[in-house]
């Protein structure tokens, strides 16, 4: 009896460790993807949630582990945020209360490599490659990327292609962007592109506000336009709304502004104006119609010349002030960053910023190869952006990537 239990406990012991052998388990040869958020996750090595960032790099576990950011070094004196290292030392560096990648200053930088999606292929993956939760063209990264061109849609190509390029819910000819541009560049005269919301023809003026719907020989158009509500009387001049839907709101309006009613002008005249060197140089949009200083009209074409001087004074439009360095004429937007610079009717002045980015300029392989940081953004030859991603410049291995600190 004993040696049968024995025989049937012998053959037992036997399957299982056959069935053993034939499921081992084996190493999988890449990480099973989950969450990275733990102690444990954050401190393998590993991209386990496969966002294209490891560890402490990864803002999961900078929020949720207790490993990242654990040594609190001594506080710095403030020092600007600006370059690879302090771009990465967990530090804010400028005491402003954002640090690394968090900065402004940091992200401007495209060396530092903080927004990981700010290229054609990155901006056209459907992906979140920088984990912010803005995907493609939704991205600032994307959209305001000085190598990116997937995102515009103000350009014959991008303006035909059917798709949302720059991801403001309108497409193509639906986006007001698109006016004049390729297939858009239609005439305005006729009541239905008269009443579509976009300057069909790209003269800067949409539908009734535009002269050829106005004075359209479709009398259908005329009809329409004289139908659309009129804003001259002191309500409609006060209400804060679009009354007669031409683009422009109350005392913004030449209705208003230059109505015959006393009252309408009484109220408008009271509105503050940026119509002086002072208004017009301050850095504010006195009159609240969205144009500061000399982005306004009232400041740049209408007023009096010893403001249009001082606006002519300041703007970015010679080779000299497009790469000085400087945001002359305060718009946020530096050098070949300023659509003054890089759209210039100057022929002198486009060819500079074409050299500037490093796309024509014959002389960058020398400028690559001579051990100076020519253009004063923290980096030199080929570590900086323009030469390593220069088809023409040869001393650099290729263009270069951004790659986890």
């Amino acid at each position: 009896m004993g040696g049968h239990i024995g025989a049937r406990i012998s053959i037992g012991i036997g399957a299982l460790a056959l069935g053993l052998a034939a499921g081992c388990y084996q190493l999988p040869e890449a990480p099973v993807y989950g969450y990275e958020y733990d102690d444990q996750s954050c401190a393998d090595g590993l991209d386990n949630d496969n966002d294209g960032l490891i560890d402490c790099a990864d803002t999961d576990c900078l929020s949720e582990s207790t490993l990242c950011g654990e040594v609190v070094p001594e506080p710095p004196a403030p020092e600007p945020e600006a370059g690879l290292e302090v771009c990465h030392d967990q530090i804010d560096n400028d005491d402003d209360g954002q640090f690394d990648c968090g900065d402004p200053n940091c992200r401007d930088i495209p060396e530092t490599c903080c927004l990981r999606e700010n290229t054609d292929a990155t901006c056209n993956d459907g992906k979140d490659n920088d984990g912010n939760g803005f995907a493609d063209c939704a991205d600032f990264g994307c959209r305001r990327g000085i190598f990116v061109t997937v995102c515009a849609e103000d350009n014959p190509v991008n303006c035909g292609d059917e798709k949302d390029n720059d991801n403001d819910g309108a497409v193509d000819c639906d986006d007001p962007d698109c006016g004049g541009q390729g297939p858009c560049n239609g005439p305005e005269g006729d009541l239905a592109s008269c009443s579509d919301g976009v300057d069909n023809d790209g003269n800067g003026f949409t539908d009734c506000a535009d002269f050829s719907c106005t004075m359209s020989m479709d009398p259908d158009a005329v009809t329409y336009c004289a139908m659309q509500p009129a804003e001259d009387t002191l309500d409609t001049c006060s209400n804060e709304v679009d009354d007669d839907n031409n683009g422009f709101i109350d005392c913004k309006d030449f209705s208003c502004a230059m109505s015959e009613d006393p009252e309408v002008l009484a109220y408008c005249g009271m509105q503050p104006v940026e119509n002086t060197v002072e208004t017009c140089t301050d850095g504010l949009d006195n009159d609240g119609n969205g144009y500061v200083d000399c982005s306004d009209f009232s400041c740049s074409s209408d007023g009096p010349k010893e403001i249009v001087d001082a606006c002519l004074a300041k703007a970015e439009n010679s080779a000299s002030k497009c790469s000085d360095g400087v945001d002359n004429d305060g718009n946020g937007f530096i050098d070949c960053a300023d659509f003054s610079c890089v759209q210039s009717d100057s022929l002198v002045v486009r060819q500079t910023c074409q050299e500037s980015l490093a796309l024509l300029d014959e002389d960058a392989i020398a400028r690559c190869d001579d051990g100076k940081d020519n253009d004063g953004d923290g980096f030199t030859d080929c570590d900086d952006w323009d030469c390593s991603n220069n088809p023409i410049v040869t001393v650099c291995d290729g263009p270069k990537v951004c790659e986890q600190p």
